[in-house]
């Protein structure tokens, strides 16, 4: 029997404590009323009346709706048709890798081999940051998507054919881009 009445106050602790819980919440709340409950509403002013009549007499919103279409429909187009038409670039963009030449033809760092797992690099740059005569260079190009993944491995013969490809581009943006380095 004393088991039994231990049970039964410890449950009484804990219903004590649980409404001590809820108790400040529910105090908290109001359940006030309006002020104006069970009265009529007041009568509207005559500007009211005639603002409402000529919303719906007029169709304001129609023609409101009308107006923001003919707007959206007249203001210069924001898209392009991408593979005919292409956006700007910035000059610092890094795209393809390529391999520079000095104006004579001669290649601005000679080595015995280069070779660029495209597919392992993440264009961050620090392979033109580090080259002291811009030999190797990110060059403009971001269309370079290829069918097997032995055409991106870039051997020396394609780093230079990119660079004569691209070297006007490429020189024009290291000419803006020498004012941040």
């Amino acid at each position: 029997m004393n088991v039994m009445m231990l049970r039964r106050s410890a449950a009484a602790v804990a219903s004590k404590q649980a409404r001590a819980c809820v108790a400040p919440a529910a105090a908290s709340r109001s359940f006030s009323t309006p002020s104006n409950l069970g009265q009529a509403d007041p009568k509207p002013t005559w500007g009211q009346v005639i603002e409402k009549m000529s919303d719906t007499f007029f169709l304001s919103d129609v023609f409101r709706a009308t107006w923001l279409a003919w707007e959206v429909h007249v203001e210069r187009k924001v898209t392009i048709n991408y593979p005919y038409e292409k956006g700007m670039l910035s000059p610092r963009f890094r795209g393809e890798h390529a391999l520079r030449r000095y104006p004579s033809g001669e290649e601005r760092r000679r080595t015995t081999r280069y070779d660029i797992d495209m597919t392992k690099c993440i264009y961050c740059g620090f392979c033109q940051e580090a080259c002291p005569v811009d030999a190797i260079v990110e060059g403009p190009n971001f269309e370079f998507a290829t069918e097997s993944h032995e055409e991106l491995l870039y051997d020396k013969a394609k780093l230079l054919a990119n660079g004569d490809k691209w070297e006007f581009e490429i020189a024009k943006n290291l000419s803006v881009e020498q004012l941040y380095r």
